[in-house]
């Protein structure tokens, strides 16, 4: 019972009216807050997967029947309860739609304490799958919070997880080394169902020969049967060579291990996700057809950080406060010359190459002097400050400093701080600079 003295919701679709009301009376009476259909169309618009409740029907209706009623309710979302009431001529009805999904079956007349204790069961059903999913979707969005930044494409990837995690798609991620293809594969798999069991890194450049055949073996700590139910991570399998893609097409055909020493293959219920480094063209051409079309079921780009820069200050700022946390340092003051490196670096390491940069900045092993060191250090080595204030504080400054310099001429001043212009204007609004004041100090 809830806070308000409420057992559980229950929604009464019957047709006749009698028993409509004398049900209704009953489960009301017994501190159940129930509304009621006199035909399961209504009923089908007014209940969603987000509904709380349990649905008690009648099976035999004018227009949809109390089995129809069921079946697209168990399409809408498979753990609503839905409890039939049925004549003695449909109990066998009722039992194949048992089968199929249904929580029980009532047969008429019912007493009222079978109909109690079937509402009591199924509402603390609803309960725990409600609550289960309550805490999926809280760890889905702790996870896809580990993929740090707000381009597009990152928000796009980052919203891909919930909906690629429980599907059984294999999927392949390609992408430059450092852009977080291994990041991502774990996020979908700690996200999933599969979560609940291993997830089997396998470095397919490197796997060396004994390594190789106890990953194929029928037991053991290295073996594809240790991740049963779980998800095999094939990374960078477009550096495979043959003979070790010859083995994967079987096991991603037909799911199993086939031990030398046994005549009965093992079966796997395990989920691919594959790794392929740089652009699609060479996954496509470095892995064998028949493998390559079958982990791809799925394919997802992560982009380099060239082509996110507008996430650059975001991700620094997550590596160094996990840095510091780590290794229990103090974050040191931001200065001109490493915000400037930010700004201006390729970053062909892309994130793990920044990532690095974070762990030497904690460390003080970066150059802190430099062409920057001129820009103006007032606000951006306030401690009081968090990092992501601090390095916001510096490029306002540079932005601002640059266009005072160039006489308003905005042209000029993109020059200067050396960031394509879309940046340059996504930052001038997300730092509320305001260009046309500054343009009239000149």
């Amino acid at each position: 019972m809830n806070g308000t003295g409420i057992r559980g919701k229950v929604a009464l679709v019957e047709d006749d009216d009698d028993l409509r009301r004398a049900t209704a009376q009953m489960l009301s009476l017994t501190d159940y807050e129930v509304t009621v259909f006199d035909r399961a169309e209504p009923a089908l618009a007014a209940i969603d997967e987000a509904w709380d409740g349990v649905i008690v029907t009648d099976i035999r209706m004018p227009g949809m029947s109390g089995v129809e009623l069921f079946r697209t309710m168990h399409q809408r979302d498979p753990e609503l309860p839905v409890i039939l009431v049925t004549g003695h001529g449909d109990i066998g009805l009722a039992v194949e739609t048992m089968k199929a999904g249904a929580w029980d079956f009532l047969s008429k007349p019912f007493s009222p304490d079978a109909l109690l204790a079937a509402v009591d069961r199924a509402l603390k059903a609803r309960e725990l799958a409600l609550e289960n999913r309550r805490l999926k979707a809280e760890a889905v969005m702790e996870y896809s919070s580990l993929l740090v930044g707000d381009s597009p494409a990152i928000t796009r990837l980052r919203a891909m997880i919930p909906a690629l995690a429980d599907t059984n798609l294999d999927i392949l991620i390609e992408g430059e080394t450092g852009t977080g293809k291994e990041l991502f594969a774990r996020l979908l798999h700690r996200a999933g169902r599969r979560s609940r069991h291993r997830l089997l890194i396998i470095n397919c450049a490197s796997l060396p020969p004994q390594l190789e055949e106890e990953t194929f073996a029928p037991a053991g700590a290295a073996s594809l049967a240790s991740a049963n139910r779980g998800t095999l991570v094939l990374d960078d399998l477009d550096l495979a060579p043959a003979p070790l893609q010859a083995r994967l097409i079987q096991l991603a055909e037909e799911r199993v291990l086939r031990s030398p020493g046994s005549r009965e293959p093992l079966p796997l219920d395990i989920r691919i996700i594959a790794t392929a480094g740089t652009t699609p063209a060479r996954a496509e051409d470095a892995i064998a057809p028949a493998l390559f079309y079958r982990v791809a079921a799925v394919r997802l780009q992560m982009p380099p950080l060239r082509d996110r820069r507008d996430d650059i200050a975001k991700l620094f700022a997550h590596h160094v406060g996990q840095v510091s946390a780590r290794l229990r340092r103090p974050i040191p003051d931001m200065t001109p010359a490493v915000s400037d490196h930010l700004a201006t670096h390729a970053w062909p390491g892309n994130v793990r190459e920044l990532a690095y940069y974070a762990e030497r900045f904690v460390l003080g092993l970066v150059d802190q002097t430099g062409p920057a060191a001129t820009t103006a250090a007032g606000s951006g080595t306030d401690p009081g400050k968090s990092l992501p204030e601090r390095m916001d504080a510096f490029e306002r400054e540079a932005i601002v400093k640059a266009v005072r310099e160039a006489n308003g001429e905005i042209g000029q001043a993109i020059a200067v701080v050396a960031v394509p212009r879309k940046t340059f204007y996504y930052r001038v609004k997300k730092l509320g600079i305001d260009l046309s004041k500054l343009k009239k100090e000149k």
